[in-house]
């Protein structure tokens, strides 16, 4: 049995995946294994991000390239022609149902502009299309990641929307306000804050 495990994990070879050492169907993985997520992120500069903040332990990161098929109302064959939702699905280990679920957190990062919004609607698409149970057993979150930095010397404060921003501003002595376009321009060191256990 463990002979096969190690081997399913080397032969798990997908392109953009770096996973992690712990995965939720681990005979061995003890308690961390609930803890295994996988965040599928919009593209190379986010993943990159994402990759260097993680818990290699227990976080693993798929690169999206550009947009998902819209998989609505096509039939389950699309998913195995679309090379990118193929992957994702292997990834997830649930081609033959979520019972080979490999990670216990599936969560969507996207930027928090028209496109992230948009691949995230696609993803969601394609889970609850095929993958129903995957989100209604609460596998699937969105990550939501600041849009403004807020600071001074002595204060720092990440901010949501407008609103959180301008009453950030109005409380912090001579504020230096910084707007964040995509995942890729968050420091990893600070980018760890968003996906860590809290």
């Amino acid at each position: 049995k463990e002979a096969r495990e190690r081997a399913k994990k080397i032969a798990l070879r997908i392109p953009k995946l770096t996973d992690c050492r712990v995965h939720l169907n681990d005979v061995d993985g003890g308690e961390r294994a609930a803890e295994s997520t996988l965040f599928l992120v919009e593209g190379d500069s986010a993943g990159g991000t994402i990759t260097q903040s993680r818990d290699v332990e227990t976080q693993a990161v798929y690169s999206l390239r550009g947009k998902p098929l819209n998989v609505h109302g096509l039939k389950r064959d699309a998913i195995y022609k679309n090379e990118e939702l193929y992957n994702v699905m292997q990834a997830l280990g649930i081609e033959n149902g979520i019972d080979g679920l490999r990670y216990n957190r599936v969560v969507i990062a996207t930027d928090a502009d028209v496109d992230g919004m948009h691949i995230r609607n696609l993803l969601l698409t394609f889970f609850l299309r095929y993958f129903e149970e995957l989100v209604t057993s609460g596998h699937v979150f969105v990550l939501e990641t600041p849009l403004y930095k807020v600071r001074n010397k002595q204060e720092t404060r990440y901010c949501f929307d407008a609103k959180e921003k301008a009453q950030a501003e109005a409380s912090i002595r001579s504020p230096e306000t910084t707007r964040f376009k995509g995942l890729g321009e968050i420091n990893p060191k600070e980018f760890a804050r968003f996906i860590g256990s809290d």
